[in-house]
C-alpha cells in the first residue's frame, strides 16, 4: 500500500500546467507530477509552482491542533539560514555546533535537577519520537544485562503505559519487539495511574511511561504517584522498575510554572526524560531532546563510536545526517530567553488557555475535561442534551474561517467521549482568542438550526 496514494481523479491528471508568463513561452507548458521533467526549468518557474500549490495549506498560526512551534523571531530564523547546510552528525567538521548541542544537554539536565551535574548524559534527535524511541531502547538494554546477569530469560520484555500514549510509542513496541501493556482509561481516569501500572509490572517489565501531558487532554500523569507506587512493588517482589518520563510537551511547562510538581530526576525512579525542542521548547519543526539522570542510566553499548571524517564521534541515534539549524535554533533560545524568559512565555499561554477554556465553558453547550492549567491545552465536550450537531459538525464550521480545532474520540472503554482539543502557542494571543470565540459563536447559531448532525467520526481528519 502506498504512504501517498496518487490524486487520480486530479482535473490536470498526471501533469501540471504553468502559466505562459512564467515559462517566458507563448505557450502553456506542463510538466509531469510524479516523475522528473525532461528538462530543466526556470528557478523562478519552479518556485511559483510549487508557492502556489503550497497556498492550499492550512494556516499554521490558525492551527490549533499542533503542539508544534509555528513562530520565531527573526535572528532565530536568519541562524537557521545560517546553519541548514551544515550536517550535525559530522562533529569533526562542526565542532562549534556540536558545543552547542552539548550545552543544551546539560541546560536541560540542569533543568530537570539531573544528579550528574556538568557531565550530562543526552543527545538532541529529530523530535520526541526518535527521543522515545531511545529512551525505551536504553530501557530495554538494560533490563537484557541485568537478567543475563542473573542467568534468567530475556524473550518476552514488556512496556507499561497508559493507552492514552502517542502513537511513537505504539511503534517502538512494535519495532523492537516488546510488548505494550496498556492500562486503560476508566470512568473519569483518562490517563495512567500507580495502582493500575504496577497492576501490569512483573519481572519482564523494561520499564513504566509516564506521560507528562497528555495529548488527549493537557492533562499531566502522576509521576510521584507512580514512582511510589513501584517503590512498593519493589519491596514487595524485589523487581526495580525504572521510569521514563515523555514530557514532549510538560517537560518544558513544569519547569517554569511549577517549580513544586516532582516528576522528574528528583525521583530516584526516573531514568530518562525526553522533550520536543519544536513543542514548548520554541524551536521550528525538527529537534527533540532525550536525558538520562546520569551515565549508567544510558548502556554504552548502545553508543556507535564512529570514526568519519578524521574524528572519533559517539552517537545514539536513529538515523545519521541531519541538519544543525534546530540545534542552533534551540541554543538561540535558552540563551535568548533564560528561564524568566521561558516562565513569562508558558505563563502567558496558560492564561491565554485558561481564558479560553472558561469562556467556552460558560456557552452552554460544552462541559470541559481540561481546562488548561497543566499544559496550556484543554478538551471539552459537548453535553448529552446536545444531539442536533456534533464535536465533528464543530470542528469542520471552524475550518471554514481557517481554525484547525480537532474532533476525535477517545480510546478503548472512553470510545463514548467524543472531544474537541486546543493547543494554545507562543503567540496565540487573547485577541486570537476573542477571534475564535466569536467565530464559535457565529457557528453555534448556525448548527442550532440544523435538525441532525452533518459529520461524524467518518469525517475525523485527526488522530492520536
Amino acid at each position: 500500500m502506498p504512504l501517498h496514494p496518487k490524486l487520480t481523479d486530479s482535473p490536470t491528471g498526471d501533469r501540471l500546467a504553468v502559466n505562459p508568463l512564467f515559462t517566458r513561452s507563448a505557450e502553456r507548458a506542463e510538466v509531469p507530477k510524479y516523475r522528473l521533467p525532461t528538462e530543466p526549468m526556470l528557478p523562478e518557474t519552479a518556485y511559483q509552482l510549487i508557492h502556489d500549490e503550497l497556498m492550499l495549506d492550512g494556516n499554521a498560526r490558525l492551527n490549533l491542533a499542533t503542539f508544534v512551534t509555528t513562530w520565531m523571531e527573526p535572528e532565530a530564523d536568519r541562524l537557521m539560514a545560517e546553519c541548514c547546510d551544515k550536517n550535525m552528525i559530522d562533529k569533526d567538521e562542526y565542532p562549534q555546533t556540536a558545543e552547542l548541542e552539548k550545552r543544551c544537554v546539560n541546560m536541560l539536565s540542569h533543568l530537570w535537577n539531573s544528579p550528574a551535574g556538568e557531565a550530562a548524559t543526552g543527545c538532541s534527535t529529530t523530535g520526541s519520537s526518535e527521543a522515545c524511541m531511545l529512551g525505551g531502547l536504553a530501557l530495554k538494554r538494560r533490563w537484557r544485562h541485568q537478567r543475563r546477569r542473573a542467568g534468567q530469560n530475556t524473550e518476552r520484555p514488556n512496556l507499561v503505559m497508559g493507552i492514552n500514549v502517542q502513537v511513537c510509542w505504539e511503534k517502538f513496541c512494535n519495532y523492537w519487539d516488546v510488548e505494550p501493556r496498556y492500562v486503560p482509561m476508566a470512568g473519569e481516569r483518562l490517563h495512567l495511574s500507580g495502582v493500575e501500572a504496577v497492576k501490569l509490572c512483573d519481572e519482564n517489565t523494561i520499564g513504566v511511561v509516564a506521560i507528562l501531558g497528555s495529548t488527549f487532554d493537557g492533562s499531566y500523569e502522576p509521576v510521584q504517584e507512580i514512582a511510589s507506587a513501584l517503590d512498593a512493588f519493589q519491596e514487595q517482589t524485589g523487581i526495580d522498575i525504572p521510569i521514563h518520563v515523555d514530557g514532549a510537551s510538560g517537560a518544558m511547562i513544569a519547569p517554569f510554572l511549577e517549580a513544586d510538581l516532582v516528576w522528574d530526576f528528583r525521583l530516584p525512579r526516573v531514568a530518562s526524560i525526553n522533550t520536543s525542542g519544536h513543542k514548548y521548547g520554541l524551536v521550528y519543526p525538527g529537534v527533540g531532546w532525550v536525558v538520562w539522570r546520569d551515565a549508567a542510566a544510558l548502556p554504552e553499548d548502545l553508543v556507535f563510536r564512529v570514526n568519519y571524517l578524521g574524528g572519533d564521534m559517539p552517537t545514539f541515534a536513529l538515523n545519521f545526517s541531519r541538519p544543525g539549524a534546530q540545534v542552533v535554533a534551540q541554543y538561540y533560545n535558552f540563551l535568548r530567553l533564560g528561564f524568566a524568559g521561558y516562565r513569562r512565555i508558558q505563563k502567558e499561554c496558560r492564561d491565554v488557555a485558561t481564558y479560553l477554556a472558561g469562556k467556552i465553558a460558560r456557552m452552554g453547550p460544552f462541559r470541559l475535561l481540561t481546562d488548561g492549567s497543566e499544559l496550556p491545552v484543554f478538551a471539552f465536550v459537548l453535553r448529552e442534551a446536545v444531539t442536533h450537531f456534533t464535536a465533528f459538525d464543530i470542528s469542520a464550521g471552524l475550518r471554514e474561517r481557517g481554525w484547525q480545532v480537532p474532533a476525535y474520540t477517545f480510546p478503548k472503554n472512553r470510545e463514548d467521549i467524543c472531544a474537541l482539543r486546543v493547543v494554545v502557542r507562543n503567540g496565540f494571543s487573547y485577541d486570537l482568542a476573542d477571534l475564535l470565540m466569536a467565530d464559535l459563536t457565529r457557528l453555534l447559531a448556525r448548527l442550532d438550526k440544523q435538525s441532525a448532525p452533518r459529520y461524524d467520526e467518518t469525517d475525523a481528519a485527526f488522530h492520536h
